[in-house]
């Protein structure tokens, strides 16, 4: 742990070495979980004390890193759990807005504290149209700028997307050199073009679902290969998973052992993973989104039997 004077609190460092990542120099067995809507959740934004118990509950079921975004205010088709039109931590100038960065700086904190790492992506292509180039300029170095403290935070410039990813990723390596920089390039199947490869620290693809049959098997090839020609982190950032086929789903849904071997094998190739999965997806009330709107282990039963597979493997 690095202890900064001037924050008055320990801070968790992640760092990369060769296609390894290190928290506090040791190695950091990466269990992501998809948590889109975290900022703007209300029962897990309920008080300090609440976020506390979700972050611990998470890590009690092998989850010690989250993927978080800063953009949410998505229109229709997209009734995502929690979107509203004011969900965006940037005014249209891209200048941030206070009160949903104080939201992000507090689930920062609490993260930070209990040694998990969050990955914050700046942008989503859902958000059509986005802001222009302009604008988004102004948030990535504004954000930059804010999250400087925090050194357990991977700054995602895009999910699925690849517009101005060397302008954006040249702008935040101004502010601050040192962070750790990735892209979702495009959708499932997309893995990035070399030159965009090359440039960030680490890669988080979007590996094949429905295009194959046997995705389980394919997925961690794709792994397998970023890794042997990039030498650097892979995270298997958005796996296939159950449900939803509007959203990329698989028709029939996969099964938790479906799921759970893709884990197993993207970890034997040397790569990381994040658990995604359908919770948020569709508004309140909806069979597939818990009631609190939290991507909870114990929603179902096809949801405990993989959390109880990241439980129960926490290093390998």
């Amino acid at each position: 742990m690095v202890l900064r004077a001037e924050e008055g609190r320990i801070h968790h460092e992640l760092t990369i070495d060769g296609t390894r990542l290190l928290l506090d120099g040791r190695p950091f067995f990466y269990q992501g979980l998809s948590f889109f809507n975290a900022i703007y959740n209300p029962v897990f934004n309920q008080s300090g004390d609440a976020r506390l118990g979700w972050l611990r509950r998470f890590q009690d079921n092998g989850v010690n890193a989250l993927r978080v975004w800063c953009q949410w205010d998505f229109s229709p088709p997209r009734t995502f759990v929690d979107t509203a039109p004011d969900h965006t931590i940037y005014a249209e100038s891209g200048e941030v807005r206070e009160d949903h960065w104080r939201t992000l700086d507090a689930i920062l904190a609490a993260a930070d504290n209990e040694g998990m790492v969050v990955e914050v992506t700046l942008f989503s292509h859902e958000k059509d149209p986005n802001l222009p180039t302009a604008a988004r300029e102004v948030g990535a170095r504004q954000m930059t700028e804010r999250l400087r403290p925090y050194r357990n935070v991977i700054l995602q410039v895009w999910n699925e997307d690849s517009t101005d990813v060397a302008r954006h990723v040249a702008t935040i390596k101004a502010v601050d050199p040192g962070r750790i920089v990735t892209n979702s390039p495009g959708v499932s199947n997309v893995l990035g073009d070399d030159e965009q490869n090359r440039t960030l620290d680490l890669l988080t693809p979007h590996t094949v679902r429905r295009q194959t049959e046997r995705f389980w098997e394919v997925a961690p090839g794709q792994i397998a290969d970023l890794l042997e020609r990039y030498r650097k982190p892979v995270i298997d950032d958005e796996p296939a998973r159950t449900g939803l086929q509007q959203f990329g789903g698989i028709p029939g849904g996969t099964t938790p052992e479906q799921h759970i071997e893709q884990i197993r094998r993207v970890r034997e190739v040397g790569g990381y993973h994040l658990y995604h999965h359908d919770m948020f997806q569709r508004s309140y009330g909806d069979p597939a989104t818990p009631p609190t709107g939290i991507p909870d282990p114990d929603f179902s039963p096809f949801h405990r039997r993989v959390f109880d597979y990241l439980r129960d493997h926490r290093e390998w």
